[in-house]
């Protein structure tokens, strides 16, 4: 109890934050790469992203998330087993999926993890037989969220916020995925799995000549190429409040989502700001929504809201599930 009644320390100053400056190099096929040398721990990390434009998949959604699945598992190369073995066996973590990939663990294995990651990235094991075996897997997903309050809720609000055919507004179903063939999610690969927008960023116990070295070895011969940048129209705020239900008799509790378009970019000046208000207003157990609605009236296990900052339009939610 004395504990308890002590008064909240005040805060130190705030730490210092170091960034290290990259190394920048762009290799002939577009791939942009930044290397930060940290030799603070013996570990590195590195990281491949597509910055493509948001895209929609139409009756085809899914080709995408199909990618993602299967992406990873083996190489042309390597079989599924051997590649997740050495990858244990090196303690390391290597991740695929449909725009990128990323690899992590102990510099002085550096070397073999990049391999492993270039490799299951740029000669992916894409077969019928995995197809089958991850398509099973995403239906038996899509079974329960069918079921699922927060998961409609979700389908719901971003079909309402940006509209159907917004890449942003689509959601799989079992339907649009039953349309998808492994043809399909080759022609996906080879369109957007490009290093035109590619960036490599590698940091830590590393040197970046070494790096340069490595990857112009590994990635220099990646088919040139840059995916297609098609442009939708943002959508609009609604001219009135509007209120929408979706009625699941069955439900044990019900979601109430608060929502709203936002076009909050990292580069305006109120974007931190910005953040840091939506964190005391709902962003984690100390949030006023939270406080307010689970630690003062009980009426709920939790209230959290957050917002979207990025380079294409986003949105503000505020959400909570309640009986």
């Amino acid at each position: 109890m004395q504990a308890q009644d002590r008064p909240q320390p005040k805060p130190g100053p705030s730490p210092t934050v170091n960034v290290g400056k990259p190394e920048t190099f762009t290799l002939k096929n577009g791939l942009k790469v930044l290397v930060v040398e940290n030799t603070k721990l013996p570990r590195v990390s590195y990281t491949i992203t597509m910055d493509n434009a948001p895209y929609a998949e139409g009756s085809k959604k899914g080709v995408s998330d199909m990618l993602s699945a299967m992406i990873g598992n083996g190489t042309q190369k390597i079989s599924k087993d051997a590649f997740n073995e050495e990858i244990d066996y090196l303690g390391a973590s290597i991740n695929f999926w449909g725009s990128g990939a990323s690899g992590s663990g102990l510099s002085k294995y550096s070397t073999r993890i990049l391999e492993i990651m270039a490799d299951g990235a740029l000669n992916p094991l894409l077969t019928q037989e995995e197809f089958d075996k991850e398509k099973a897997k995403i239906i038996e997903g899509l079974k329960a969220d069918e079921k699922s309050v927060p998961s409609v809720a979700a389908r719901v609000k971003n079909v309402l916020t940006y509209g159907k055919n917004h890449p942003a507004g689509e959601y799989l179903s079992e339907a649009t995925l039953n349309n998808v063939t492994l043809a399909d999610v080759k022609e996906n690969y080879s369109t957007y799995f490009t290093p035109g927008n590619a960036y490599l960023v590698v940091v830590g116990d590393v040197k970046t000549k070494d790096v340069k070295k490595q990857v112009e070895k590994l990635f220099g011969n990646w088919k040139k190429g840059i995916a297609p940048n098609v442009t939708y129209s943002d959508p609009k705020d609604v001219q009135y409040s509007q209120i929408n239900f979706v009625d699941m008799p069955n439900a044990v509790q019900s979601e109430i989502s608060v929502v709203n378009v936002t076009n909050l970019k990292m580069t305006d000046k109120e974007y931190f700001a910005t953040l840091l208000a939506n964190q005391i207003l709902g962003g984690g157990g100390e949030g006023r929504l939270f406080l307010n609605l689970r630690e003062k009236h009980g009426w709920t296990y939790g209230a959290y809201s957050r917002i979207a900052g990025n380079k294409y339009v986003g949105d503000f939610t505020s959400s909570t599930s309640v009986r």
